[in-house]
């Protein structure tokens, strides 16, 4: 098969051919149509997350086909598609697994950082951590619900019943939840970069109710913030920008430091919250949300050999939507 494979921080991905890889006990095979660029991807290229194993396959915004099931697989069969996303292993029996939030086991191990992932022709996964995909999205756009829409929804869920909700960062997640949060009937304020009016004008095709630079704030108090650009002054800036009780949810896996900012910010029972990874429970209400609500994920398709460009383009905030890697 061919893989695009990361060997270090500074260099380029590499194509390289590789053995198709074999599925173990409890792992299917999949062969990958597409798969999602995504900033945690640009995290681990730049060095911002330590210790990747190395050599690595990118990717862990995967769709593909089971090609073949491992011994012990249950629920899924061959030619079936599927969708794997980040979480692609927990230990199954500390007190986070047991209580259902695996996503903070400390043994877990990701799709495309510690696993190799979706940046290739095939790749193998756990069989509990690969999701069937609603029917109503092609390959293409199935893509980027597997982390832009799964890290999205969950933060969407951590921001409450806020009838009154602010994105800041309008990226492939923010497009992607913008749109479900419309459609269950909420107001929704865009924060993109200052001056990035294109960006604005295409979250208001989305049904947002107001869209502006970070550097602004809203028209009317928030109820609750979501933060996904991984820029730490924008905490402040949006604890700004909620009332009393608001709550700002921090999205992100990787953000620069937040600045110091004086107490009367935070005080009145205002509440920062980080979102760490997703829970196998999150993949499956995701999914059926997606399949009942209609979604429209933009993409800009590259081909496999494309990669660094999409990675660069991703770093310079040139990318509308999602960035989509596109097998041949």
């Amino acid at each position: 098969m061919r893989a695009m494979v990361f060997e270090g921080v500074g260099r380029p991905l590499r194509l390289v051919e590789r053995p198709t890889p074999k599925p173990a006990a409890r792992e299917v095979l999949i062969r990958v149509v597409a798969c999602g660029v995504c900033r945690t991807d640009l995290h681990v290229v730049e060095g911002d997350l330590k210790a990747p194993k190395l050599p690595l396959i990118l990717g862990h915004e995967i769709v593909g086909q089971v090609e073949s099931l491992g011994k012990g697989v249950e629920g899924l069969s061959v030619g079936q598609r599927v969708g794997v996303p980040w979480l692609g292993a927990s230990c199954a029996h500390c007190a986070y697994c047991r209580r259902g939030e695996e996503n903070l086991c400390d043994e877990a191990r990701f799709t495309g950082y510690q696993i190799d992932g979706g940046y290739a022709e095939y790749t193998v996964a756990d069989h509990r951590y690969c999701f069937p995909l609603p029917d109503n999205y092609d390959d293409l756009h199935a893509a980027p619900l597997l982390c832009a829409g799964l890290i999205g929804y969950r933060s969407y869920r951590m921001a409450g019943e806020a009838q009154r909700l602010g994105l800041y960062g309008f990226g492939a997640a923010a497009h992607i939840i913008a749109q479900v949060a419309v459609q269950h009937g909420r107001e929704v304020y865009a924060f993109t970069r200052p001056g990035d009016e294109e960006a604005q004008a295409f979250s208001r095709t989305l049904g947002v109710q107001w869209a502006g630079g970070s550097d602004q704030v809203a028209p009317v108090e928030l109820d609750a913030a979501v933060i996904f650009a991984p820029v730490g002054a924008l905490v402040p800036a949006a604890l700004k920008g909620v009332h009393k009780g608001g709550k700002v949810v921090c999205a992100g896996i990787h953000m620069s430091d937040i600045p110091t900012f004086a107490y009367d910010l935070l005080w009145g029972e205002r509440t920062i919250c980080s979102v760490a990874n997703l829970t196998r429970q999150d993949g499956i209400e995701f999914m059926r949300v997606a399949g009942e609500v209609s979604i429209t994920t933009a993409v800009q398709p590259y081909s496999l050999e494309q990669a660094n460009e999409a990675l660069e383009a991703l770093r310079l905030g040139q990318v509308k939507g999602a960035a989509v890697l596109r097998m041949e």
